[in-house]
């Protein structure tokens, strides 16, 4: 037990975790509290419908652990804090992580965008005060645009961010605050517009990459550990839905490595999309003298961009079910499985190490 005196008494911890990094700086954050002799609860969100509210104690810090998703925090954990009830005056903690590389012995953090802000606002609206911000740059996991990074890599991220974290968890404990997050403020503002622009439509995109293989066996563990029930079986074979969230859980855990990204779909879809349909449209209305009335302010512009969003994402989900129907056949299935890149070794899964 440490020597330093403990702010608080109890710890909550509510966190989201796809392939595990959230999980693994909640469990750091425990540990350090449990030095402290703090009594300390880890709740897991997958899956939630309902939310009870907390046993609230004269020293209580509650944390939120959750990954970034295209510069925001993933719906299902918006979603969660936005229903938490509200807490005054308890002090709360958010911590994010996000996609860190390394480049020889240079570490390379992720971009928080959304991550923080958001959810401190709502936070801080619902009675809290929050006294801690921190990014967390741990492995980015991403397998959709990048293949997973080398063990070695990883350790070595993972080493760093251990410390990072103790530090963070120490300060909280012992009375003081942490605004890392802040420091990045600037950037993350700018980033605001491409947060929504993914929350909005990219996640929806993203969520009609992923397919299951000829190598598939039908285990089901995919849709068992999805944490927000967005895979099914449709044909049989697992369907992603519009709800997925792109958290790289499934593609990790699947033990056949069946699963796999459709670059090649996604590419054809997209300049389909820009080259084809879009202009189409446009020479569409231009030919009933429509197409000037839309160039004529910014709001019938941003109406134009909405309705263009919400073609691109219908056609992407029609390819997808034809994409998917088709699999069955095998021609269908192996020029789908060999023009994705993640079906290749060196496209490596992403392991997150054991704590």
């Amino acid at each position: 037990m440490m020597q330093s005196k403990s702010k608080y008494d109890n710890l909550i911890i509510y966190y989201f975790s796809g392939t595990g990094n959230a999980k693994n700086a909640s469990l750091w954050i425990s540990n350090i509290a449990k030095e402290y002799g703090i009594e300390t609860q880890l709740i897991n969100i997958d899956r939630f419908e309902t939310i009870e509210k907390p046993d609230v104690k004269e020293k209580n810090l509650f944390g939120f652990c959750s990954p970034t998703h295209g510069f925001n925090l993933p719906p299902i954990t918006l979603q969660f804090i936005n229903q938490f009830p509200k807490v005054d005056n308890a002090d709360v903690f958010l911590l994010n992580t996000r996609g860190g590389l390394k480049l020889s012995t240079l570490f390379i953090p992720g971009l928080s965008g959304l991550a923080q802000i958001l959810p401190a606002l709502i936070l801080r609206a619902k009675g809290f005060k929050v006294v801690g911000m921190q990014p967390l740059a741990l492995p980015s996991n991403w397998l959709i645009l990048h293949p997973g990074l080398k063990e070695k890599v990883v350790n070595s991220i993972y080493k760093r961010c251990h410390i990072i974290v103790d530090n963070f968890a120490t300060k909280l404990i012992t009375g003081r605050k942490s605004y890392k997050a802040l420091l990045s403020l600037p950037i993350d503002i700018l980033l605001i517009p491409i947060a929504l622009g993914y929350y909005f439509i990219g996640r929806f995109f993203l969520a009609k990459t992923l397919i299951a293989s000829s190598s598939c066996n039908k285990c089901n563990k995919c849709i068992e550990q999805c944490p927000v029930n967005a895979i099914s079986i449709v044909n049989d074979r697992p369907f992603w839905t519009y709800k997925c969230e792109s958290c790289m859980r499934c593609v990790n855990q699947c033990n056949e490595r069946a699963i796999e990204t459709m670059h090649s779909f996604a590419s054809v879809i997209i300049l389909i999309s820009s080259m084809i349909i879009s202009p189409l449209l446009i020479a569409l209305l231009k030919y009933f003298a429509v197409w000037e009335i839309v160039n004529q302010s910014t709001i019938t512009k941003g109406v134009w961009s909405v309705i263009d969003a919400l073609i691109f994402i219908l056609f992407t989900f029609l390819g997808y079910r034809i994409i998917h129907f088709l699999m069955r056949y095998n021609f269908v299935n192996k020029v789908i499985t060999y023009s994705s890149l993640s079906f290749y070794n060196f496209w490596r899964r992403y392991k997150a190490p054991k704590y």
